[in-house]
């Protein structure tokens, strides 16, 4: 039997997409990666960040149906933040923002957006997001 280096170590290793503790304590994610005591690179972040901003913005459009495309790109780009800060059922209980925005109440959605416990915890998060929501 012949296999690649790439098939061997899979074999060996496996392919974990969550983060789990290996044999020797070490956190580890994909094909062995030991991010204890390596981490990831400044491209592996950055690879990981445009997909998780593609991911929130796929979330964010889901949420609104048509309206995000009526939005201007400071609206969405503050809800697709705010996506990206609280997953799909966080951002899902903003039900009276959600609604604010599909009846182009952004002053409204601006008000929900604020008035709530995330926006404590957040703090200018918040204030600059409600900003954005409310001025367009």
């Amino acid at each position: 039997m012949t296999e690649t280096l790439h098939e061997m170590l899979m074999r060996h290793e496996g392919l974990r997409l969550d983060l789990y503790t290996d044999t020797t304590g070490h956190a580890t994610i994909g094909v062995g990666r030991n991010l204890t005591d390596n981490g990831i690179s400044h491209d592996e972040a950055m690879f990981m960040f445009e997909n998780d901003i593609t991911t929130a913005e796929n979330e964010v459009k889901r949420a609104l149906s048509s309206a995000f495309n009526d939005l201007t790109i400071n609206r969405q780009n503050a809800l697709i933040d705010m996506m990206f800060n609280l997953g799909p059922y966080g951002f899902g209980q903003f039900e009276k923002m959600i609604e604010n925005i599909n009846n182009k109440d952004y002053a409204g959605a601006a008000r929900e957006m604020l008035d709530s416990h995330w926006a404590t915890v957040v703090g200018n998060r918040a204030n600059d997001l409600a900003e954005l929501m409310e001025e367009g």
